[in-house]
Order: structure tokens, then sequence, then C-alpha cells
């Protein structure tokens, strides 16, 4: 599936924009994918509703994409399992040895790399 556009949750999105949670967003809505942002504090981020969990999603997720420092990411986990996500992206600075063996205790997809490079833009 790698560059093709798609569905993609942005779990850790932002508003601000220097953040790459942001720059997921807008990387992702460049080369065409539905962007569903979520976190639970934002109404909406660059004017697309905000979803609080990806289980709140309405309809599939092909990717998630974890812009959350590990220990909070470790939560999301089980959420992301539940909505039967193909490819979990978890970008430097989100990952640690707990939550890569946890995803793999899952059967997840895990793939620890910059999801906003794969879709080819630079961040």
């Amino acid at each position: 599936m790698a560059s093709t556009p798609g569905s993609v949750a942005i779990i850790g999105a932002s508003n601000s924009k220097e953040k790459y949670g942001n720059r997921a967003v807008r990387a992702y809505l460049r080369k065409g994918w539905t962007v569903y942002p979520v976190n639970p504090n934002e109404k909406e981020v660059e004017g697309l509703k905000t979803y609080a969990s990806i289980t709140d999603i309405p309809g599939p997720v092909e990717r998630a994409s974890l812009y959350l420092p590990p220990n909070v990411g470790l939560g999301v986990l089980d959420g992301i399992k539940q909505k039967g996500v193909a490819e979990l992206y978890v970008n430097p600075g989100a990952e640690s040895d707990e939550l890569m063996a946890k995803a793999e205790a899952l059967g997840l997809n895990a793939i620890w790399a910059c999801s906003i490079i794969d879709i080819g833009e630079r961040p």
C-alpha cells in the first residue's frame, strides 16, 4: 500500500504548525489522503474534525501514524488493533522497546520510520 493515497489517522495531531503532528496532517492532505486527526484535546486540526480516539473514526482506517510520547502511545495500541489498521507508522520519538514489543504482541504491522518521508514529502 506504501504511498497510495488512502485513509490515515494522525494520532497526536496538533494545531502547532512546527509540530510533526501538524506537519503530517498537511503532508498527507497534499498527497490526496483522507486524513483523520486524532487528539482528545482539539476540536479540529487544519480545518478537519478531530477525533478523541481512533476507534471514534467512522469507517475503515488503512494507516495510523503515531506522534505521541511512547508512554502515551502504549495506551492507544489496543484501539489501533481494534480498528483493524493495516499499517502503523511509529515516527521517530514515538518509539520505545516496550511500545514496539506490545505492537508486535498485538500483531500490528508496526513500522519504525517517518511516515511523512514514506509518502514522498519532506518533514
